[in-house]
């Protein structure tokens, strides 16, 4: 069967909403016409889509995984519009996507300074969105970290990060100066894999009630500063890897010019933080040193 785009829209509002009122407000239809587009969406399919109640619509098995799906299409359908009429209007433009805590408005400075025809818009990625707005059209280049997926793309490395441990401030370790991941055993660890949230704000928001610690880049740690958090060195992870990334088949034009100024630009800030954060650490051992503690508890620090 051919897949019926608009059809597919309504249902994402529908799924979105979970109330098909409030679906149709935003589509600009009548509500018996929304509802009867999905009951003929779902015969087409050959699948339930909803569970229907004279108080909730809620997501069938088959639903979820059809929103997973429709996301990722819708999305794509769109990028591709936008680039058409782009090149119809003899537009160039350029987005450039960036993971939390990394800048690019260096980059992007330098950059329009020698493309000033070329229009720039920013993407702020997710915490657990990578690779995946270059692959599906939301954006031309990212600055990002590793892990992720770069098969298909050119990476260009840039520097590294050092993890730090975020807990909260009534935490017994919260009064260290540094952790190491022993200290860390047994400890509930936020990340993807045991509790997805749907931002950094949520994330930190959990850690601050009790429920849980997280290892994040010094620079996001940076970035959402809070008083009732602490951030700690665990001294024996391994660094973040910091790159830009590209579509292989985009890196060409403006993609081409924008990684050769921004690679010079954001390694050059990446050594200056990583001369930074050095400094500020022998700093703060040379106060513990010269503290007045007996010796033995300076060698334990």
């Amino acid at each position: 069967m051919d897949l019926d785009l608009r059809k597919l829209r309504y249902f994402v509002a529908v799924a979105e909403h979970r109330h098909f009122g409030r679906a149709a407000q935003e589509l600009f239809l009548a509500q018996p016409v929304l509802s009867r587009q999905i009951r003929a969406f779902e015969q087409e399919l050959g699948s339930q889509l909803f569970t229907r109640t004279t108080r909730s619509v809620e997501l069938t098995p088959a639903g979820r995984q059809l929103y997973d799906e429709a996301r990722r299409i819708t999305t794509v359908v769109d990028a591709a519009l936008r680039r058409v009429h782009e090149v119809e209007r003899g537009e160039q433009r350029l987005i450039v996507a960036f993971s939390p805590g990394l800048h690019v408005a260096d980059a992007i400075r330098t950059f329009t300074a020698s493309h000033p025809t070329v229009e720039i818009d920013v993407f702020p990625l997710r915490w657990w969105e990578q690779d995946a707005p270059l692959r599906d059209g939301r954006a031309h280049v990212g600055y990002l970290r590793h892990p992720f997926d770069d098969a298909g793309l050119r990476t260009v490395p840039i520097g590294q990060e050092t993890k730090v441990a975020c807990l909260p401030v009534t935490h017994p370790l919260a009064g260290r100066r540094t952790l190491t991941s022993a200290d860390l055993d047994g400890e509930p660890i936020l990340d993807v894999r045991t509790r997805r949230t749907s931002s950094l704000e949520e994330k930190f928001e959990l850690i601050a009630s009790g429920q849980g610690i997280a290892l994040v880049p010094v620079s996001v740690a940076g970035s959402y500063s809070r008083p009732d958090l602490v951030h700690l060195p665990v001294t024996d992870t391994l660094p973040v890897e910091t790159c830009l990334a590209a579509p292989e088949s985009s890196a060409a034009g403006p993609v081409q010019d924008f990684l050769a100024l921004a690679t010079a630009v954001l390694r050059r800030s990446a050594g200056d933080a990583e001369k930074e954060e050095v400094t500020t650490r022998y700093a703060s051992s040379f106060k513990i040193t010269n503290s007045p503690l007996p010796m033995g508890d300076r060698e334990l620090r």
